[in-house]
């Protein structure tokens, strides 16, 4: 078996090979997807292993680029993402190989970490291989007004206002990061191109998106079997001006699809709610941090993150 870094090539098999794994109903495989994810991403492009028997993609590992900043810092990070090995192949440890020959690559190129939200099933394997647990993710969770739940408009309709020009979102982003570096927590760098890869032009999730020159704010319906979640992925803003429009817009959604939960990281003034570990849980791989930085992102409270930041897609 060779395990060697991906060549633009290899995009065919590698989703045929994850039809093969996961199959095609947790979300969509092709290769626009695929390019859309790991090649079109602002951070850069992902640093994705294959590998190789008789000259055919047998296992795929994908570690999405990511970056985060704390203080004036920058950490070039990678999100673990898409794993699979074909049917035909598997107990062949083929997961394993590709991932600790990832973890070497990264080092090698000097990123910092890798981070994820590993389910209950994956977490052991991770942790062997050096992953640590953070703590489960901090959510706002507020209950809508009951007059709004028997709402029955369809959750597909989402929209995208922005009512602003380039030159003033690009003054809140500005705005937004410098706030975020005063706070002194680890939080993803904001961009108005990463805004639009990230939500505007995403083909794995549509979202509900609203803008003008005070704030920005993505979210999208999840729906349940017996209600509605309004998840908040992504909110900035600097002023309370902002931080005013985006409680109004979530009552407004909450309302137009008639949802009875709204799920966030910030706490917003939408309805009665609640405050706690309510996520998946958090882990880092360390990669070239020093043993006082690692210390220190292995503490929840020193990261400000949205639920975009961190939810899988």
């Amino acid at each position: 078996m060779e395990i060697r870094e991906s060549e633009p090539g290899d995009i065919p098999q590698i989703v045929e090979v994850l039809k093969a794994s996961l199959g095609e109903t947790s979300s969509k495989k092709t290769e626009a997807v695929w390019r859309y994810k790991h090649v079109d991403n602002p951070f850069g492009k992902s640093l994705v292993l294959v590998a190789v028997e008789n000259d055919e993609i047998i296992g795929v590992r994908a570690f999405m680029r990511w970056q985060w900043q704390l203080g004036d810092r920058v950490f070039f990070a990678y999100r673990a993402v898409d794993t699979a090995t074909h049917p035909d192949h598997q107990g062949k440890g083929v997961f394993k190989r590709l991932t600790l020959e990832a973890i070497e690559i990264a080092g090698k190129k000097n990123d910092h970490f890798i981070f994820n939200t590993p389910n209950s099933q994956s977490l052991p394997g991770y942790l062997k291989m050096g992953w640590e647990e953070l703590d489960k993710i901090k959510v706002q969770v507020n209950l809508t007004n009951p007059l709004n739940w028997f709402n029955v408009k369809q959750t597909g309709h989402y929209g995208i206002n922005n009512n602003c020009s380039d030159a003033q979102m690009e003054g809140l982003i500005s705005n937004f990061n410098n706030l975020k570096v005063g706070e002194n927590k680890l939080f993803t760098l904001k961009s108005v191109k990463y805004l639009s890869w990230r939500y505007e032009n995403n083909p794995l999730q549509k979202y509900e998106v609203k803008s003008d020159q005070d704030f920005y704010l993505a979210g999208y319906v999840k729906q349940y079997k017996y209600f509605k979640e309004l998840r908040i992925t992504e909110h900035v803003y600097s002023e309370d001006s902002g931080l005013q429009k985006i409680n109004k817009a979530v009552k407004e959604i909450s309302k137009r699809f008639g949802v009875q939960l709204i799920t966030t990281s910030v706490r917003l003034n939408s309805g009665i709610g609640f405050y706690g570990n309510y996520g998946p849980v958090l882990t880092l791989r360390d990669v070239n941090l020093s043993s006082n930085l690692k210390q220190e992102l292995l503490q929840l409270n020193n990261w400000s993150y949205t639920l975009g930041d961190l939810e899988l897609f």
